[in-house]
Order: structure tokens, then C-alpha cells, then sequence
């Protein structure tokens, strides 16, 4: 029987990110059913019964508010490189789990639930809008957690008809509160009678993608103040989707990553027009679903509770520290090429990440990054550093990766952000972090096909210099 966990939060609503524009969604895979995610819908509901829903308030809040977590909440990690966790919407912090979110650990139930509308016809059946995003969803995050996550799909099989037009509800990427509530509203007395909301811990309203008032920018994640109730239960996050047939890829793990309190990670420019993708280039799923290597950070999977204590070095002192760093997309099974072109079995379980503190609410990252996992179409491979601030919400940059290459480009026409795509410090190199004096040099591949690298902290010598990376040398100009 799945459980239903407790979500209890704050209303807000995350957009996606984009990605390259004038990119549409790669062509779907056509993967059939899988028994193995539960791929399929619900136990037909024996009766039908009327809907308590509760929508009096559901405005998007100011983006520094949000609900902490509850007194007596243990820390899930004492290292002294975890940040703590503020009040900043989706706050990078990882002292302790913010309980407003459902965890994603063991198995979790997903619902989708699909909506038609009077004034159009559907063009494409549940299945096949099903078949677009799983097992596609569920597979990424297997492979991003090394198995330590299942989420399960129930589909329904058949279409619910919502009681207004499509256009009726303004569907678009900045919805009117009144509208976004008459949806939801809409969409949840429209599927009670077919659906038992206590049985799952993530919601996918997905709507009919040929509907003329249906926008496919407007796909999100809507927080509520005050929760939906249906079933018992307060349902305080629904993922809206709105995509074409076929969707944006990986679109709907984007999505369940704000479901699991990630924020976004790319840049929205003022007015619109400009470079979404100057964050975090490739490098995360958070920033753009097209990107090459979309794995999530090692920060991430920390905050996540995918990485063991003892896969993260916390770097500290002046003296120099040696270590080796596994590729992050490493898990158990999964090959690695290694240092001689063999490919190797035998990493998972060494450290993943490596990080310096540098200040209270700062830190620098560092993991290697390759072809690996999820990570298969990666442009560049080597250890990518980059700078987490919890104060920062999300969508005003609280990750930052650091171009260890900044006169160089790589990946045109492939990569969301060629500028950052060769970001990774390569073997041989050497980089010192602009403006913190930290440096990392990149000695050696081992013959498993992890990374042998020394970081150390030079404050006191070079705060402040520039940074480049060279083969072999120290630090060059900025």
C-alpha cells in the first residue's frame, strides 16, 4: 500500500528552466509499460464521492519566506562544511531536512492524473502522454540516487473531463492566482471520484497538450498556503504539466526535483530576453533539463541524503590535502572508464565530494564529472568546482558553477551554455578560485577511472588573485 507522507509548507509556485532557445523535446522513446515502476493506474475507486477542497489562498509568497522545520528535528549530517538552512525559498542549507517536503528515499507514488477540456478533442491517449515521461522520470533519479530512490508511476488510463474550456482558466507561465486556483480547484473535483489522493506523495496534473488554451510554458510546480483536501489528506504541491506531445526532455524530473525542495538553478533575465543558462551551464538538471551532463551537484545528492558521510570530505586547514575524488555518476554496476581505457566496475561507494567552507553561508565544491550515468553526454570531463550560498532563493543564482577555462568555449551547438562547458578543471591542471585563494590541482587518474587530486586553502597568500588552469603549473591569469 503506498504511504502518504506529511507535506506541510508554504505556498509558491517554481517555474521551470529553458533551455536552449528555439530547442524542442528530443522524440519520445515509445517505451511500453514497466511492470518494474509500477507503470500503470490505480485501483478503480468503488464508489464515487464528493470533494472537500480547500483553495481559499494561494498566492505565490514573498521568495524569502518559508516554513522551518519542525522543533526537534535532528541534523542529518554534523560535518562542519554542511551549511545550515535558511529561511530562502528551497535554501541550499542541509543541516536538517525541511519536513515541508516529501524525502526521497525508498520508494515514493506518483499520480498522474489526465485532463480534457469541452472545447477540444484529445489527439493522444493517456498512455502514450504517460510513455513521454516515464519510465524516463524514474529511471534518472534511480541512476542520479544509485538506487537509493524508486519513484512509481500510477497512470490513469483514461481521460477526466474538466468542466470548463480550456481557455477559460488563462493558462500561461505567470498565471493570475484566480485562474491557477480555479484549475486546481477544477481539476481536483474532477478526478476525486477516480482517484485515492491518500495514497500518494507526488501529484501530476498533466493536461490535454492540443487543448487551445493550454500554453507549454506553463508547466511547473504550484505550492499552496492553503492546502487542496481531498481523501483525508492536505495536498500542498501539485506539478502542473503542460507540455507538448512529445515534451521538453526531462522535463518532468525537473519538476519532481522542486517537489524534493531543489531550486532552480538557471538565470530568468528581467525582461525575458538574454542567456537562462549562465548559473550553471550544463551541469545540473535544476539549471536546464537539455543539458549535456544533468546529473544533480554532489551538494544535491547530500541534501538529498543519496551520499554517506563518508562519500564527503570537508577540506580544512592551510595544509595541503591529497584525495580521490570517484566520478559522481559512479554507483555500484555502473562502468567507468578507466586511466588505461578499460572500462571498470569498481567504484560507488569513495568520496564523491569534496568541499571548503568560505564563510557561514558559502562553501566550494568539487567533484569530477564525466561521461558517466546520467551524465553520458558530458562535453568536457574533469572536477568541476563551484560556489553554494544558502541566503540565495532560488532562481538568484544560490549555485554557481566556476569557469576554470573562462577564454574558452566548448560543445557549439549542443551545449546550453558553451562558456561553462569545459568548466571542469582537466587532468593536469591546476586552478586557484578568483577572489578565495583556494586551489585545486588535478595530478592523476587512478586505473579505476577515479580522479587524484590536492586542495589547499592559500588564503593568507592569494586572496583575492585570478585563476586559470594549465597544465601542470600554478595558478595564471585571471
Amino acid at each position: 500500500m503506498p504511504r502518504q507522507l506529511p507535506l506541510r509548507g508554504l505556498g509558491r509556485e517554481t517555474p521551470r528552466g529553458l533551455g536552449r532557445p528555439g530547442v524542442t523535446g528530443r522524440p519520445r522513446a515509445g517505451l511500453p509499460r514497466s511492470d518494474r515502476l509500477g507503470f500503470g493506474g490505480p485501483p478503480a475507486r468503488p464508489r464515487l464521492r464528493g470533494t472537500t477542497a480547500v483553495c481559499t489562498t494561494m498566492s505565490a509568497l514573498a521568495a524569502t519566506s518559508m516554513v522551518t522545520a519542525p522543533a526537534g528535528v535532528e541534523p542529518f549530517s554534523a560535518a562542519p562544511c554542511a551549511l545550515i538552512r535558511t529561511d530562502a525559498h528551497h535554501s541550499e542549507g542541509l543541516d536538517t531536512w525541511n519536513a515541508a517536503y516529501p524525502r526521497p528515499a525508498g520508494r515514493l507514488h506518483a499520480v498522474m492524473v489526465f485532463l480534457s477540456f469541452p472545447d477540444s478533442h484529445p489527439l493522444t491517449t493517456p498512455e502514450e502522454l504517460a510513455a513521454d515521461h516515464f519510465p524516463a522520470t524514474s529511471d534518472f533519479f534511480h541512476r542520479a540516487s544509485y538506487g537509493r530512490f524508486s519513484l512509481h508511476p500510477h497512470a490513469l488510463r483514461d481521460w477526466i473531463r474538466m468542466p470548463r474550456p480550456s481557455t477559460a482558466y488563462a493558462i500561461r507561465r505567470d498565471w493570475t492566482m484566480r485562474h491557477r486556483t480555479a484549475y486546481l480547484r477544477d481539476a481536483l473535483a474532477a478526478a476525486d471520484p477516480r482517484v485515492d489522493f491518500s495514497q500518494y506523495d507526488v501529484v501530476y496534473f498533466v493536461a490535454d497538450p492540443d487543448a487551445p488554451g493550454v500554453d507549454s510554458d506553463a508547466t511547473k510546480v504550484v505550492n499552496l498556503d492553503t492546502p487542496l483536501r481531498a481523501d483525508g489528506t492536505d495536498i500542498r504541491r501539485v506539478v502542473t504539466v503542460f507540455e507538448d506531445h512529445p515534451p521538453d526532455r526531462l522535463v518532468l524530473a525537473h519538476e519532481t526535483g522542486h517537489v524534493f525542495d531543489l531550486p532552480d538553478l538557471y538565470h530568468r533575465p528581467v525582461d525575458g530576453k538574454g542567456d537562462w543558462d549562465t548559473h550553471v551551464g550544463d551541469w545540473d538538471l535544476m539549471g536546464s533539463q537539455f543539458g549535456l551532463a544533468p546529473d544533480l551537484f554532489g551538494w544535491h545528492k547530500w541534501k538529498l541524503g543519496w551520499l554517506e558521510p563518508r562519500q564527503v570530505r570537508c577540506v580544512q586547514g592551510s595544509e595541503p590535502v591529497r584525495l580521490t575524488l570517484e566520478p559522481l555518476g559512479a554507483g555500484p554496476g555502473v562502468p567507468v572508464t578507466g586511466a588505461a581505457g578499460a572500462p571498470s566496475f569498481g567504484l560507488g561507494r569513495g568520496i564523491k565530494l569534496a568541499v571548503v567552507r568560505t564563510g557561514p553561508d558559502t562553501v566550494l565544491a568539487f567533484e569530477a564529472r564525466g561521461p558517466v550515468s546520467d551524465d553520458a553526454g558530458a562535453c568536457r570531463s574533469g572536477v568541476l568546482v563551484y560556489r553554494v550560498r544558502v541566503t540565495t532563493r532560488s532562481g538568484g543564482g544560490p549555485v554557481q558553477v566556476i569557469d576554470a577555462h573562462p577564454h574558452t568555449e566548448a560543445c557549439w551547438g549542443d551545449s546550453v551554455y558553451p562558456p561553462l562547458a569545459d568548466a571542469p578543471v582537466a587532468l593536469g591542471e591546476s586552478f586557484t578560485v578568483p577572489g578565495e585563494g583556494v586551489r585545486v590541482e588535478v595530478e592523476e587518474r587512478t586505473a579505476s577511472g577515479a580522479w587524484t587530486v590536492q586542495i589547499s586553502a592559500e588564503r593568507g597568500r592569494d586572496r583575492g588573485g585570478g585563476g586559470s588552469a594549465g597544465g601542470g603549473g600554478g595558478g595564471g591569469d585571471a
